[in-house]
């Protein structure tokens, strides 16, 4: 075990360090390993929500700004875990949501949005009357999603 250790001490600052007396430290090294998976949140800061340095001048405001970074990481959370709960509800191994109808086993939510990208809704008014609403209309592969998210359709097409 020490060898073990020895052998990953190069690894020090790679990882997280624990200290847990209760683990073996093949059981220490195995729980690291997971590690990625925890901080995939974390990393798309920096690529889905293109996070960048910025000046705050007050403790309240980094506090604020962070907790608006959390909304939205546990909002996507939530958008994946009810359509993978959706598809398995549905017995369904995947879904065709990639290009050339490739299919996605784990769809995420930047994928998933990705597909609502050409929706577009307008409205035409003269002073204060509606004269007419114009709607994208919706693909499958969309109805699907929304179908899987748990969403009922009319609520997709609700205006208000």
């Amino acid at each position: 075990m020490k060898t073990l250790y020895r052998s990953h001490y190069n690894l020090y600052g790679v990882y997280v360090t624990a200290d847990d007396r209760y683990l073996s430290l093949v059981e220490i090294l195995d729980k690291y390993k997971y590690q990625p998976w925890l901080e995939k949140r974390h990393e798309q800061l920096k690529t889905a929500y293109k996070v960048a340095p910025v000046l705050l001048k007050s403790v309240t405001r980094i506090e604020g700004l962070l907790f608006v970074f959390f909304l939205a990481m546990l909002i996507q959370a939530l958008i994946e875990r009810e359509v993978r709960m959706g598809m398995k509800k549905n017995g369904l191994g995947s879904i065709s949501i990639y290009p050339e109808d490739r299919d996605c086993e784990s769809p995420t939510t930047s994928r998933l949005l990705s597909l609502f990208d050409n929706i577009e809704f307008h409205r035409l008014w003269s002073k204060s009357t509606l004269l007419q609403t114009f709607r994208t209309e919706i693909m499958a592969k969309q109805v699907e999603v929304i179908r899987l998210a748990g969403v009922p359709r009319e609520k997709y097409y609700q205006d208000e």
